[in-house]
């Protein structure tokens, strides 16, 4: 039985469509995982086998203005539940960002490339995947990028919205990354939890295979999806925003194809997948 923290997130809610109810499932109203004690008591009450922790404070550009909350969320929460995987001898999944990078890289980024965060949003990241390796004693931290899903707020459903809405929408193509579809990260999720080796300390890279900007994304998303509205590429200086993001941070995954043998997707399987489902 797996634990699943951020269970009504993207992930936490694709990770249930594999598992159903083989789990125990917990969102911010069964489980404050800023709470120390509070994390430390659940332990108490319940047993599992691994802990994958989904939550976190995902919102960019709000994370400038509320910085204490985000790193509450963000380092604070993943330190107890290292705390918790540490007291109870199990396995800690961590998701982290490509938001840990600066941007400058011009060629995947590898796991031991500097970081470099240019917001809160990646900073808090980042210290909660220190916080995960000092005191975890087996972890796994999974960095991803520009995940969508059919549920919740994300990139691929607001530009459906978009264009249902608009006759031409305007979409940065100076910033690249790779879309990653949850379901896609889910599943390499729980292949990799069963082959950790106790004592594990590890950051590894997923996304689905491929480059794309925001534009080669929004395009292919209303290609696939039939809609009348016209995608026009602009520069990330036609569309200021109150957080930075990385020009690119397209990551490196020959580390976890290589120790764990996945064969990953492409980026636009992943975006056909997403809308068969939506539709």
């Amino acid at each position: 039985m797996l634990l699943i923290t951020g269970a009504n997130g993207q992930l936490g809610r694709s990770l249930k469509d594999i598992l159903g109810d083989n789990a125990l499932y917990t969102d911010a109203a069964e489980l404050d995982i800023t709470d120390e004690q509070a994390v430390l008591e659940f332990g108490d009450g319940h047993d599992f086998s691994a802990i994958v922790n989904c939550a976190a404070y995902t919102n960019v550009d709000k994370a400038e203005q509320e910085a204490e909350l985000a790193r509450r969320i963000n380092a604070a929460g993943p330190a107890n539940l290292a705390k918790l995987a540490a007291k109870k001898e199990v396995p800690l999944l961590h998701i982290s960002t490509d938001y840990v990078f600066d941007g400058s890289a011009n060629a995947p980024i590898s796991e031991s490339a500097a970081t470099g965060p240019l917001g809160v949003y990646g900073r808090t990241k980042l210290e909660g995947e220190n916080n995960v390796l000092t005191y975890a004693g087996t972890a796994v931290i999974l960095r991803t990028a520009w995940l969508y899903s059919e549920y919740g707020k994300n990139f691929l459903k607001t530009m459906l919205a978009l264009g249902k809405e608009k006759t031409e929408i305007r979409v940065v193509a100076d910033q690249f990354g790779t879309p990653t579809y949850a379901a896609h990260l889910a599943q390499a999720a729980l292949r990799i939890l069963p082959a950790v080796k106790p004592g594990t300390k590890e950051i590894y890279h997923f996304t689905d295979e491929g480059t794309a900007t925001w534009y080669d994304f929004a395009h292919c998303i209303l290609t696939q999806a039939h809609a009348a509205c016209r995608v026009r590429p602009i520069l990330t200086r036609d569309y200021p925003t109150p957080a930075k993001r990385p020009a690119f941070s397209v990551l490196d995954k020959n580390k976890i194809k290589r120790d764990f043998g996945l064969d990953l997707p492409h980026w636009t399987k992943g975006v056909e997948e997403c809308l068969s489902k939506l539709s």
